[in-house]
């Protein structure tokens, strides 16, 4: 069975549709007419290279899904997609690992759009002693080491709320990017079993930080429990598709009984 590629038009109206944007709201925004946002949806307007590109803006599409939508109508891609490794990225290499660096001695790490783990700070690898080797071979994707019931599963304290905020993120993120491949890694997450004697799930106004944020509370191999919270670095104006789906994930203590521990584990 052969399968039609969609057309320009088709992945634009998916896209403003995806923003929940009328075709009025739309043309105001990119400064065209509605009638002729509606002949390039339907197909019957050619859409010029730099007319895509200002609707692409306009909506906020992805650089990946922004390459796509020129191909689709016969141009050549405009952004690249170098990977973290190419020669021409290591002057952002090594903003990353100063950043990652200066973190310490807190936990912090660099992952892609699918969560794989790009770079980490010593203090973060220091967490995972004692993880199941075989789940520490690259490429490592972080949120299934996370939740999977040999990686941190059982460490984690609040694996409920842990898990929960974990899958709305993804949702979130799977929404913006259109993006089959979180929805597919959401669905596994979903299927990982919640580890015996999980604690159950607390309502916002009982967990320790009132329904502000979701702390990770993780317990180390020597029974304190470290209690953190997360914060995520983006690059602010990417022309790089590697660039735009990169993240840095630091993190950060919640009490000070969590300072002292992290400190100590920074000093031995």
């Amino acid at each position: 069975m052969t399968t039609t590629s969609p057309t320009p038009g088709q992945l634009l109206k998916m896209w403003r549709q995806r923003r929940r944007l009328s075709q009025l709201a739309l043309a105001a925004d990119a400064d065209i007419s509605q009638r002729h946002l509606s002949f390039v949806e339907s197909g019957r307007a050619v859409p010029s290279r730099e007319m895509l590109l200002r609707l692409a803006e306009q909506l906020n599409v992805p650089l990946r899904e922004r390459n796509r939508l020129l191909l689709a109508a016969g141009f050549a891609p405009a952004y690249g997609d170098r990977g973290i490794d190419a020669p021409e990225l290591e002057t952002v290499r090594g903003v990353i690992e100063r950043l990652l660096a200066s973190h310490a001695p807190y936990p912090a790490l660099a992952v892609d759009r699918h969560w794989h783990l790009l770079m980490a700070n010593r203090p973060l690898e220091r967490l995972l002693v004692g993880i199941e080797p075989a789940r520490l071979k690259p490429p490592v994707n972080v949120l299934r080491l996370t939740l999977h019931p040999r990686g941190l599963a059982s460490r984690i304290r609040n694996f409920r709320e842990w898990r929960a905020h974990i899958l709305e993120r993804l949702a979130r993120q799977a929404d913006s990017a259109a993006d089959p491949a979180l929805v597919d890694l959401a669905e596994e997450l979903k299927g990982y079993p919640v580890p015996v004697g999980s604690r159950p799930h607390l309502a916002a106004a009982r967990t320790p930080h009132a329904g502000i944020v979701v702390p990770l509370e993780l317990a180390l191999p020597d029974g304190r429990v470290l209690s953190l919270l997360s914060t995520t670095t983006v690059f602010g104006t990417p022309l790089d598709i590697t660039l735009e789906e990169l993240a840095v994930e630091s993190f950060f203590p919640a009490d000070a009984a969590t300072q002292e521990a992290l400190q100590q584990l920074d000093d031995t």
